[in-house]
């Protein structure tokens, strides 16, 4: 399996350190608001990341943080009369509902910044300890960022060239306007707690060094996030790990591209934001995921509500497709044995399977992985329209199968089949008052009103066949004319 690593610019063989095992962290949000769909998207993206992952047989670990103190949180409730810790519940609980709207799987350990301030007090007296951090006169705490020679190496930064254009902040007491800061001396109103510095609370890129070297040792396999993140967080992030704890962060750095909409760049000012919560009210969570991984995850995705509108179409396609296919095997006349067109079939989900292990194989390829679905897809109602009721029962299900997994590797579940829970009795006395049906069996119901009604068409008599459509359509029903016959079946949604 090969992956990019942000690191090295180049894609590299997956090789865990523990073998079998991943431990796989990615930056959650900061908890001020609602996240938008560009955020929406890089955590979808991760999530598929692990699902393929499992999928593969590692056993996973995945950890992502809430970032609950920040000024961002401060700000927002300074505005709103409210405290910070009251800001952080709410929107962390929003998160969390969205991410479970949109499929995303709860991660194994979910670290809130404010109760791991002792980690990170740990972390920082260990980096002043060792030189690679110093207590400023005000309280601050600063990284000393010439102190760590592999300084740049995740973004691909030089240290020279960041050093120009910078300058010290107003009133700083940075030894180097490139440090940054560990820990932030209280202010008043602002939440704080007690360090050996005084009372503050820990600066942004300290929150994430903390909880992955405690909750999953260093280095780990994979550190994920926004393109967004690679400087300077980061960037800091593994200078911090490495000064204290002497060993890499994460031995690969992945990281997901940029969201636009309509070409542009995602903005309030130009009228194109977005909340993934706004998006996920209108438009199914699957149809979102199909629109996202059509883009492989690396790269800028382009967003519009035309193309999610085309989403929600090629997801009922997939869905109506599993459900042809399952009803034609259980309606097959006969043993249904192989003929060419069935092992044609076959061979085309041998394919399928292929290309989706080998595009996803090839850093996580979704688009790729998709394309193969959508094409056994298409070759599946081929095959049923050609064939109608002579179907192979075994391939006709074992294509409907092989659609379900592989979309659900990918976390788009609604083609899963529902629990038929029957069609309603009603139909019984609507077939005795629409054709004399005079038995009591709701089977016997259907198969009378789909006789008469398509007698009627033969007949031309369409009043008695709309007739007949109108009442079956009153029980929240539909009926659906197929290559392979005529069913009815409940309406979608």
């Amino acid at each position: 399996m090969l992956v990019y690593n942000t690191k090295t610019h180049a894609k590299e063989e997956l090789t865990p350190v523990k073998p079998g095992k991943i431990r796989m962290y990615v930056c959650g949000p900061t908890v001020y608001d609602q996240i938008h769909i560009g955020n929406g998207r890089t955590f979808l993206a991760f999530d598929v990341i692990r699902r393929y992952l499992i999928y593969k047989g590692y056993q996973v670990t995945f950890a992502q943080n809430l970032t609950d103190v920040d000024d961002k949180i401060i700000n927002r409730a300074n505005e709103e009369g409210r405290t910070a810790a009251e800001v952080a519940a709410e929107y962390s609980q929003a998160f969390i509902e969205q991410m479970d709207r949109l499929g995303v799987l709860a991660p194994d350990i979910r670290p809130r910044a404010t109760q791991e301030i002792g980690a990170m007090v740990e972390m920082i007296q260990g980096l002043i300890e060792q030189g690679h951090a110093y207590e400023a006169g005000n309280g601050d705490v600063y990284f000393s960022v010439r102190s760590c020679p592999s300084y740049g190496d995740v973004s691909g930064r030089n240290i020279d060239d960041l050093q120009v254009g910078a300058r010290i902040e107003e009133n700083s007491d940075k030894r180097d306007p490139l440090d940054f800061a560990l820990w932030k001396a209280a202010k008043p109103g602002e939440p704080s707690w007690e360090s050996p510095w005084g009372e503050g609370r820990p600066g942004w890129h300290t929150e994430c060094s903390a909880m992955v070297h405690r909750y999953l040792g260093t280095p780990i396999d994979i550190h994920g996030g926004g393109s967004d993140l690679v400087f300077p967080h980061h960037e800091n992030e593994a200078a911090q790990a490495c000064s204290c704890w002497h060993e890499p962060l994460a031995n690969v750095w992945m990281h997901s591209g940029m969201l636009r909409v309509d070409g542009e760049k995602m903005s309030k000012s130009l009228g194109n934001f977005y909340t993934l919560k706004e998006v996920l009210d209108q438009y199914p969570a699957d149809a979102v995921r199909l629109l996202m991984l059509q883009t492989h995850y690396r790269s800028p995705l382009d967003f519009s509500y035309e193309r999610l509108d085309g989403m929600v179409g090629t997801l009922e396609r997939l869905k109506n497709t599993v459900r042809n296919l399952r009803w034609a095997a259980d309606n097959a006349a006969g043993a249904g044995a192989p003929d060419e067109r069935a092992k044609e079939l076959a061979a085309a989900i041998d394919e399928t399977q292929a290309t989706f292990v080998s595009s996803m194989d090839d850093d996580f390829n979704t688009s790729s992985a998709l394309a193969a679905i959508f094409s056994l897809a298409t070759k599946a109602n081929t095959y049923l329209d050609e064939t109608g009721t002579e179907v192979c029962a075994s391939v006709a299900l074992r294509a409907a199968d092989t659609l379900v997994e592989l979309l659900d590797v990918l976390g788009v579940e609604s083609v899963r089949p529902s629990e038929d829970p029957g069609l309603p009795r009603e139909l019984v006395a609507l077939a005795a008052e629409t054709c004399g049906y005079e038995g009591d069996d709701v089977d016997g119901a259907v198969s009378a009103l789909i006789e008469a009604r398509a007698e009627a068409r033969k007949n031309k008599d369409w009043g008695r066949a709309d007739a007949i459509r109108d009442g079956i359509s009153a029980l929240g029903l539909v009926v659906e004319d197929t290559a392979a016959g005529t069913r009815i079946i409940a309406q979608e949604g």
